[in-house]
C-alpha cells in the first residue's frame, strides 16, 4: 500500500508540473524553463521513492515484462520525447534553429536512417550495458554538448535555444531509463557498495567535476588557439563568426557560457566514468591479476595480462571512457554533417576530434584519481 501511494505521488507530481509549466513557462516562451519545470519535479519525486523503497515507479510492473519488451518501450518513449521536445523548442523559439540547420525534408534516406540507427544503438548500448538514467543523461551531455557549443558560440544561436536543444536530448534519454530501470547502486549511493564514502562526499564530487571541467576547458582552449579557426573558415560554410576561437582565453574567462558548458561536461564525465568505477566490486579476476607471476605464466597469459590485466575498477573506467570518446566523436560528426548546413565531412571530423581527445584525457585523469 505504501509503495502504491508513492507511485501515485510521482504521477500527481508530474501532472501538477505539467499544469504549472503550461501556466508559467509556456506563457514566458522559455523552452528551457518549460523542460525544467516538467522534468525536475518528476525526477525529485522519483528519487525520493527510490531512496525510500529502493524502487522506481515502474518497478511494480516491470517484472511482468521481458527485458526486450522493456527496451522497446524505452526506445519508443525516447524517440517520442525527442520529437516532442524538438517541436516545443521550434515553437517557442520561433524556429530559430531553422536558420542554421538543414530542413528535415532535405535529408536523404541514408542520412535519416543513420541518425535513427545511431540513436537506437546508443539506447541499446545503455540498456544491455546495464547503464542507468544518470549514465545516459551524462552521455547525452558529452555527445550533444559539442553541437550546443558550436551553434551558440559560432552560429549566433541564443544560449537559451542551444540549452533547450541540449535539454531535450538529456530528458529524452534520462526519463525512459528512470521509469523502466532502477538506479544503480553507484548513483543511488546504496548502503554496502564499495567506497560509498567517496561517492557521497560532496568535496570529492566537486573536485572531480572541476578536474574534468578543467581538462575540457584547456583542451578546447588549445584547439581554438591552434587549428579550429582555420578549420572553421575552410570547412564550415555559413558559419557566422570565428572571433570566439581567435580570442579564446585560458579557462574561458571571457566566455561565461563556455565555462558553464565545461562545468556540465565535467559533471557528466564524473557521473559516467568516475562514480561507477570507484564503486565497482572486486571479482575473482582481480585476485588472479594480483597473483600473476610472469615467471610461471604461459605466453598467452602474459599477453592477456599486458593487454587487459587490469582490475575490475580500471576496466570499467577504460570501457566507459571509450564509450564517451565514441559517442562524442560520432555524434558530433553526424550532427555537423547531417544537421548543420554547409559543413564539410573533413572539417566535421576535425572538430569532433577535439571532443574525443578531451574525453580521453578526462578518463585518464579520473582513473588516476580513482586509483590513488
Amino acid at each position: 500500500m505504501a509503495r502504491q501511494k508513492s507511485v501515485k505521488k510521482v504521477v500527481d507530481t508530474v501532472a501538477a508540473a505539467v499544469e504549472d509549466a503550461a501556466g508559467d513557462a509556456v506563457k514566458a516562451a522559455d523552452p528551457v524553463a518549460l523542460a525544467t519545470s516538467i522534468a525536475m519535479p518528476a525526477v525529485e519525486a522519483a528519487v525520493e521513492v527510490a531512496q525510500t523503497h529502493r524502487v522506481v515507479p515502474a518497478q511494480l510492473k516491470r517484472a511482468r515484462l521481458p527485458g526486450a519488451v522493456r527496451f522497446a518501450l524505452v526506445a519508443i518513449l525516447s524517440f517520442y520525447l525527442e520529437s516532442l521536445g524538438r517541436s516545443l523548442v521550434a515553437e517557442y523559439t520561433h524556429g530559430e534553429l531553422a536558420k542554421v540547420v538543414r530542413p528535415a525534408s532535405s535529408l536523404t534516406q541514408t542520412e535519416a536512417l543513420a541518425l535513427a540507427a545511431w540513436k537506437l544503438f546508443g539506447l541499446a548500448l545503455g540498456w544491455y550495458g546495464n547503464y542507468d538514467g544518470f549514465d545516459l543523461a551524462a552521455l547525452a551531455v558529452l555527445s550533444h554538448g559539442p553541437m550546443a557549443y558550436l551553434i551558440s558560440t559560432y552560429y549566433g544561436i541564443r544560449a537559451s535555444t542551444a540549452g533547450a536543444y541540449l535539454a531535450v536530448e538529456v530528458v529524452s534519454t534520462f526519463v525512459p531509463f528512470l521509469l523502466l530501470r532502477q538506479l544503480s547502486g553507484a548513483h543511488s549511493a546504496a548502503p554496502g557498495i564499495p567506497n560509498r564514502d567517496i561517492v557521497v562526499d560532496r568535496q570529492i564530487q566537486l573536485l572531480t567535476s572541476l578536474l574534468s571541467a578543467l581538462v575540457y576547458s584547456v583542451t578546447l582552449f588549445l584547439a581554438c588557439r591552434t587549428f579550429l579557426p582555420t578549420n572553421f573558415v575552410l570547412y564550415f560554410e555559413g558559419i557566422r563568426t570565428i572571433e570566439p576561437a581567435q580570442d579564446a582565453q585560458l579557462f574561458s574567462f571571457n566566455r561565461p557560457l563556455t565555462q558553464i558548458l565545461c562545468l556540465l561536461f565535467g559533471m557528466a564525465a564524473r557521473t559516467l566514468i568516475f562514480t561507477p568505477s570507484v564503486t565497482a566490486s572486486p571479482t575473482i579476476r582481480d585476485q588472479e591479476v594480483a597473483k600473476f607471476d610472469p615467471a610461471t605464466a604461459t605466453l598467452g597469459q602474459t599477453i592477456y595480462w599486458n593487454l587487459w590485466g587490469y582490475t575490475t575498477s580500471t576496466k570499467i573506467s577504460v570501457k566507459r571512457t571509450a564509450v564517451a570518446m565514441l559517442f562524442a566523436g560520432v555524434d558530433t560528426y553526424l550532427q555537423a554533417t547531417t544537421v548543420l548546413s554547409g559543413v564539410n565531412s573533413y572539417g566535421a571530423a576535425v572538430y569532433a576530434s577535439v571532443w574525443v581527445l578531451a574525453a580521453a584525457i578526462t578518463g585518464l585523469a579520473l582513473r588516476y584519481v580513482g586509483s590513488v
